[in-house]
């Protein structure tokens, strides 16, 4: 038996058997030159993870206006590259390495630059993390695309920051049926509390009441999934560990492994990645929700 199948039985106890399958992750949210991370130390990173098919989301198109907080926002805040860099990597590492395509949503062009990368196998559009309106025309016009080719939209929640209108999102899932919606970040994560009142509060701590808007709009719209990635999703997962088992049994099917971390390694406690990896094998009750959050869904939603 592998050391990696040997480490996963000793997390499960003797009741399941590992499979090569089990290790087959896919990652859907990473970034070219996180926070100035070389190419080099990002293979590095996502092969110690065990990671085997990876999802690279691009950064718009620098630019100095409301919508990148005249700045401030550009590389999606972390110095992230651009589409033509991410689908650069994915063709230097074919099968192990796919792209997104993105654009600043109110740049003039917007929708065709993203479809240009669309139109070259993009796998998703996003990461959208963008001082713009989730249910303006700009972004409308993006979902339109992701519909016209079949791809999910991955959306960046912040309050106050990035994508603004959470609470009426709902009625941009019913305009648009036909696409698959990712949710991500600090808002997303915040709202799975029923309880969640404040919402300048990113990180909340404590015990968790199901129902809040996150849970809902997961149990009510069959094109709504979640983005585990990051601290905050680590964070759901943590905070309040008995809601977290059954919040994972609850969503198995809309549950996506991501990693959106910066560490170099993959290793250890400076990786929320590899955390969050051991934390949904720990949180959930059998091999098969674990083998649907760490690959199935993500095999099926972008088609790998």
């Amino acid at each position: 038996m592998k050391k990696s199948t040997l480490a996963c039985a000793a997390i499960w106890g003797q009741r399941f058997v590992p499979q090569e399958e089990d290790f087959n992750i896919i990652d859907i949210h990473q970034h070219t030159n996180y926070a100035g991370r070389s190419h080099e130390e990002l293979l590095t990173h996502q092969r110690a993870m065990g990671v085997k098919h990876t999802i690279l989301l691009p950064a718009g198109t620098p630019s100095f206006g409301a919508s990148t907080h005249f700045g401030k926002s550009n590389g999606l805040q972390v110095n992230s590259t651009g589409n033509d860099v991410c689908m650069e990597i994915a063709g230097r590492y074919p099968g192990e390495f796919y792209f997104g395509a993105n654009e600043v949503p109110d740049l003039q062009g917007a929708d065709k630059e993203i479809e240009k990368y669309l139109k070259k196998g993009a796998k998703a559009i996003g990461e959208l993390k963008f001082g713009v309106k989730a249910d303006g025309k700009p972004m409308e016009r993006i979902y339109r695309l992701a519909e016209a080719y079949n791809v999910p939209v991955l959306l960046h929640w912040q309050f106050g920051m990035y994508t603004y209108g959470y609470e009426d999102f709902h009625k941009i899932l019913q305009k648009f049926p036909k696409v698959n919606f990712i949710g991500h970040a600090q808002s997303w994560w915040a709202n799975i509390d029923k309880n969640h009142n404040d919402q300048s509060v990113l990180y909340p701590r404590g015990k968790v009441t199901p129902g809040g808007i996150t849970d809902r709009l997961l149990a009510d719209y069959p094109n709504m999934f979640a983005d585990m990635s990051a601290g905050s999703g680590l964070s759901a997962l943590t905070r309040d560990e008995e809601h977290a088992r059954g919040f994972l049994v609850r969503h198995q099917d809309k549950l996506l492994y991501g990693s959106d971390c910066d560490d170099r390694t993959g290793t250890g406690n400076g990786c929320t990645g590899i955390q969050a990896i051991q934390k949904i094998k720990e949180l959930s009750p059998d091999l098969a929700v674990v083998r649907k959050i760490l690959h199935g869904n993500a095999a099926k939603l972008f088609r790998i």
